[in-house]
């Protein structure tokens, strides 16, 4: 891995957001970001499933990683999302963002949220608008 996309990692391994939603970085590439969260009961909405927020939570930080690694900030311009199956506490979830087109001002990303046993959770269509500034920890 290059150093960009390692201070990238180290980045998002700090953000407080991600701390906080108990996200874990587990592989980063141009284009390619796949994040891991452990399901807790405190996730659980009224219905006793993962609360739809928390599964976002999940596919926002793989698409910011994956929209922000060729270096430059990338912002959500639109996210879609389909909720297929539901979660539920002890579940591990895995959300995998891949690059489907990048232009010098906008890219789209197709993401899925699986579980530990590659049942899917989720899916998400999502685009972004590439700043021209790099990213401000470069």
């Amino acid at each position: 891995m290059d150093e960009m996309l390692k201070t990238l990692a180290k980045n998002f391994d700090e953000e407080p957001y991600a701390k906080k939603m108990r996200l874990r970085l587990i592989e980063i590439d141009y284009g390619k970001a796949v994040v891991k969260m452990e399901i807790s009961q405190e996730m659980n909405n009224i219905c006793g499933v993962t609360h739809g927020g928390v599964i976002f939570s999940l596919i926002d930080g793989a698409f910011e990683l994956a929209a922000n690694s060729h270096g430059t900030i990338a912002v959500a311009l639109g996210v879609n999302v389909n909720y297929l199956n539901p979660a539920k506490a002890g579940d591990i979830l895995y959300a995998e963002a891949r690059e489907v087109s990048r232009s010098p001002r906008i890219s789209t990303y197709d993401i899925k949220v699986k579980n530990d046993n590659g049942k899917l959770i989720a899916t998400c269509q999502a685009t972004a608008y590439r700043k021209r500034e790099k990213l401000p920890f470069l």
